[in-house]
Formats: structure tokens, sequence, C-alpha cells
């Protein structure tokens, strides 16, 4: 078992307390937005073995079958799956999708082909995988997930009243919805500065428990982003703690207050349509997005067998699982044949090896289990652990 240090990215949208909060840490003064956990090589875990901290992914690399296990390594590659984020959103994040992994490697390759560098900020596909993601709400969480009915969301703008509106609400009412919504994303996103001020204005005027309050509290942090109209597309959807949303290739959406944890496919590739500073390829993005309406399905854990006091959040791949302990002081026993992260949000959690080596995790802290194939077995009370790990 390896404890974990992580590195916390500082976005411009992160909250200024939620992280330092977490990780019983004083404030900095700057946005604190993620934590990363895993072996993506933008910003890898470093595990400490008795030889000073290492890479995760180096030590994978070193023996990817004794870190990751063979059924993962024939799977999936040499290469730790998922990436795990805690995320804390002070500010709304950008309204995004995330390719599937043909578009990725694709989108991949030409960039590295016109030589764009890895970390320019103009770079759309930083990786050639997909990013399938799964967010799980550790207290009251906002969010943008999906797009609505084309004749919903030109009801929501045709009642603000704003003249420069009309080539979104009148692509809306096409027939074909599907063609609505890439007809009205488009022509959202070609909006000029002065309809976005008026729409801006007008949603400053409903009112505060309205249809319109998620959106006019978008505005209010960017004013001046054609985001704020795109976003008004896409389904407005709050979770409860333990709650949570699977978002799939495709799908647009945006975090907007909260925090949660994250479980992704080992990938960094984000294209934007909006509410953010960032680079946004518009004619890029409309390749990627799905466009089927639809309301966004909030997926509730079940037990799972075999594993007592596991709660399970379902999901269609296999390439991350996603599971919660609520720790009553009855020990508990996870197995060890794939490789895990798990992340005590909660309380005090010990971790005990098959060799009887402990390691105890406080709220925040995180660790590694190669898959050594031996059960693991936890303990403590009033505890919380979120297990992230691979099906094979």
């Amino acid at each position: 078992m390896d404890r974990l240090v992580n590195t916390v990215r500082p976005y411009a949208w992160g909250s200024l307390t939620a992280l330092p909060e977490l990780l019983g840490q004083e404030p900095t003064g700057e946005p604190q937005a993620e934590l990363w956990m895993g072996a993506h090589p933008g910003d890898p875990s470093r595990a400490d073995r008795g030889e000073g901290p290492r890479r995760l992914d180096e030590l994978i690399a070193a023996d990817p079958e004794r870190e990751l296990g063979a059924a993962s390594v024939a799977r999936f590659g040499p290469t730790l799956p998922f990436l795990f984020k805690v995320l804390a959103a002070g500010i709304p994040l950008s309204i995004q999708a995330h390719p599937t992994l043909d578009q990725a490697r694709a989108g991949f390759a030409a960039e590295n082909a016109l030589g764009i560098p890895s970390d320019a900020p103009e770079r759309s596909y930083r990786d050639a995988n997909h990013k399938p993601e799964m967010v799980c709400a550790l207290g009251d969480f906002e969010g943008l997930c999906g797009f609505r009915r084309p004749a919903e969301a030109a009801g929501l703008l045709a009642a603000l009243a704003v003249p420069g509106l009309a080539p979104v609400i009148d692509r809306l009412r096409l027939a074909d919805e599907p063609e609505a919504l890439r007809g009205a994303l488009a022509a959202a996103l070609a909006l000029d500065g002065e309809t976005v001020r008026h729409t801006v204005e007008e949603l400053a005027r409903t009112r505060p428990d309205g249809e319109h309050a998620p959106y006019a509290r978008i505005a209010e942090d960017f004013p001046e982003d054609r985001g704020v109209i795109a976003a008004m597309l896409l389904n407005h959807v709050r979770l409860r703690a333990g709650e949570a949303l699977y978002l799939g290739a495709g799908v647009p959406h945006a975090y907007l207050s909260g925090v949660c944890v994250e479980l992704q496919a080992n990938s960094d590739n984000v294209l934007r349509a909006g509410l953010t500073p960032k680079h946004i390829d518009v004619p890029e993005l409309l390749k990627v997005v799905v466009f089927e309406p639809g309301a966004p399905e909030v997926v509730h854990p079940v037990a799972v067998g075999g594993t007592p006091g596991e709660q399970l959040y379902p999901v269609p791949i296999d390439e991350f699982r996603l599971s919660r302990f609520e720790l009553d002081g009855v020990e508990r026993e996870i197995d060890g044949r794939t490789p895990q992260i798990l992340l005590c949000t909660g309380g005090t959690v010990r971790l005990t090896a098959a060799d009887g080596t402990v390691l105890d995790l406080a709220r925040g802290q995180s660790a590694f289990l190669p898959a050594v194939g031996t059960p693991t077995r936890l303990s403590g009370t009033g505890g919380t652990l979120f297990r992230a790990t691979v099906t094979v």
C-alpha cells in the first residue's frame, strides 16, 4: 500500500476554501480546483516506498504487471486506466464535451502532425484517449448536463425578449431535434457582443428563484461570454451528497458549484464551448458533441454482492469503477486483483494488508493499492471511503 502525495491544480474556477478544508490545510488565497490522484503524466501522484517519493506513472512503467495485474494490462495496456480527482467549483467551469476513442486518436495525431506542443494553450487533444467520466457529489452540487428539448430551450430564450437571440431561437424551432440543437449551438457561439450584453442584462432582471436563475448566476461570473447563451440549451441539475452523474463521450456539460469526486478514463482531452478564457475550437467541438436531447439520469449507488458494505455506482464501461464504503465499526474486505486508489472523505479509515501492514487515511488522504492478488481489510467508525478501480 502506498500513501499518495497528490497535486492540486489551481484553475481560476476553483474554490478558495473547499480543497484546503478537505486536506486540513490553510487556504492560500488562490483558487484550488482539482486534486489529481493517479498516473496521468500531466500531474502524476507520488508514492514513497522507502526510497523517497517516486512518480506513480514511473513505478507502473517499471513493472506494469506487478502494479496493475496481468488482467488489467491485457485489457487496457500497461498504464493505469483511470484518473481520480476531487473537484471543487467556486464558479462555473467551462461548457465542454469529450471525444470518443477514435476521435481522440485522430485529433491527437492531427495536432501532433501540425507540430503543436503538448502543453500549448491552443491544443485540444493532449493525449490519444477518450474521457468518459462520473462525478459523485460530496455535498450539494450543481451543474449542467445534456441538451434540453429544443422547444423548451426556445421558450427559455424567447422569454428574455432579446431580438438578437432570434438566430438561435429560429434554429431551435426546426422539426429535426438533433439538427435544431446543432444549429442553435453554432448560432449561440457566433453571437455578437451586443446580444450577449443585452441577454445578460435581461437575465439580471429575472426572479432569483425562476427558471432563468441558474443562468443569471452564470452571467454574473461571465458577463461577456457567449457561453451564457449556450448554457441555456442545457439541462440544469442539482445533486445531493452521494448522488452521481455519468457522462459519456459527446455529452455537453458544465459544473457550476460544489465539491465532488470525479472518476474518468485516463485523459485530459477537452473541447470547450464557453464560460472560459481557454481555447475554444467551435468546428472541432461540433464534430464531437452528440446532439440528442434528454433529461440527465442521476445515478444512485447499489449494494455489491460478495463485498458487504460496498455501494457501487454502475457505469457502462470497464475502465473505471467507483464505489463507496460508509464504515460503521464492522471490518470490511476488498479484493486485491485489480489496481485501486482509495480516498478517505470523512473520518479516519484503517487499511490492513494481508501481511499485516497498516496504513491510516485521514480525511483528504489517499492510497494506491497495486494488484498484488491478496485482499485488504478496511476498518473504522464514521469513516467514508471512495474506491476507484477497474473491471476485468
